[in-house]
C-alpha cells in the first residue's frame, strides 16, 4: 500500500528555500534535516528565486484588484437585495399587509 503524500505549507517551503539560498549547508544536508527529497529543496529554491521580485510588487497591485473585485461583488449583492425588497413590498401591498 502506498504511503499518503505529505503536504507542506507555504511557510515551511519558504523557510527551506531561504535556507538553501543562504548556501550555508548543502542541499542534501537541508533535505535530510527536514526529511524531504533534495529535488524538492532545489525546486523550492528555484521557485523562490524566480518569484522574489513579486514580493515587493504584490502589495500595490493585488490590493487594488481585490478591492475592485470585492466592490463589484457587493454592488451585485445590493442589486439582488433591492430586487427582493421591491418584490416583497409589491406582494405585501397586494395582500393588504
Amino acid at each position: 500500500m502506498k504511503a499518503k503524500r505529505r503536504r507542506h505549507d507555504s511557510a515551511f517551503k519558504a523557510r527551506v528555500a531561504i535556507e538553501a539560498m543562504k548556501e550555508g549547508k548543502t542541499i542534501h544536508q537541508i533535505a535530510k534535516e527536514n526529511d524531504i527529497h533534495p529535488t524538492q529543496v532545489t525546486d523550492w529554491k528555484k521557485t523562490l528565486a524566480e518569484n522574489i521580485a513579486g514580493v515587493f510588487e504584490s502589495g500595490t497591485h493585488t490590493g487594488k484588484e481585490d478591492f475592485e473585485r470585492e466592490r463589484a461583488r457587493l454592488h451585485s449583492k445590493i442589486g439582488e437585495l433591492t430586487v427582493c425588497v421591491d418584490f416583497l413590498e409589491k406582494k405585501s401591498k397586494q395582500l393588504g399587509l
